[in-house]
């Protein structure tokens, strides 16, 4: 499925009025309160954050959700990764929406701006944990994500892929492996 495809079948309406922005620093704190509220207290020990931790998300690639208050009401980061065969993609996540606000579309929102973005940015893959009956809607599936792993446990149903470039997945395989820029912090710890 073309990523214009799947815009075009997923309309989004907002049953509040919000607006999607890059991510700055300043909302670091907010951002933590809503993934907890969100996720839970457990959230950071997913296996998907091993491949976060210590990194910044790829480029131009970590959007917030604004409610008409100002108050945050979404996020989605994407960060850079490696399929175990040395193939560019994407990891997408945390995906999270103020439980208060469920079903407003923002979620909705916020994944069609993050793949139109990955795909202008020239990104030609996005992998991702999650739900397909959800993810599904924008063309994610384990279609290609058979012979790739992540590194630690998760649910083999659950790993997800959409190609943002026909076959950019085709026979990609092994373990996921962190690419992208390290955070400030992990580059201080490194050089010490």
């Amino acid at each position: 499925m073309q990523t214009a495809e799947i815009v075009e079948k997923v309309p989004v309406s907002f049953a509040i009025s919000a607006e999607i922005d890059q991510q700055s620093p300043a909302v670091a704190a907010a951002r933590e309160a809503l993934l907890g509220r969100a996720m839970g207290l457990n959230w950071k020990r997913k296996t998907s954050q091993k491949l976060r931790r210590g990194r910044r998300p790829s480029e131009g690639l970590a959007f917030v959700a604004r409610s008409e208050d100002g108050n945050l009401a979404g996020t989605v980061r994407l960060w850079d990764v490696a399929t175990g065969d040395g193939r560019p993609a994407l990891l997408l996540g945390p995906l999270a929406v103020d439980p208060h606000l469920k079903s407003a579309g923002i979620g909705k929102a916020l994944m069609l701006h993050a793949i139109s973005e990955a795909k202008r940015l020239g990104h030609k893959a996005i992998l991702l944990i999650g739900d397909a009956g959800y993810y599904g809607r924008f063309g994610f599936s384990a279609e290609k994500t058979g012979a790739l792993s992540m590194p630690g446990p998760y649910e083999r149903h659950r790993f997800l892929a959409l190609e943002l470039v026909p076959g950019a997945l085709d026979d990609a395989a092994g373990t996921l492996k962190a690419t992208g820029r390290k955070s400030k912090a992990a580059r201080v710890a490194a050089a010490a």
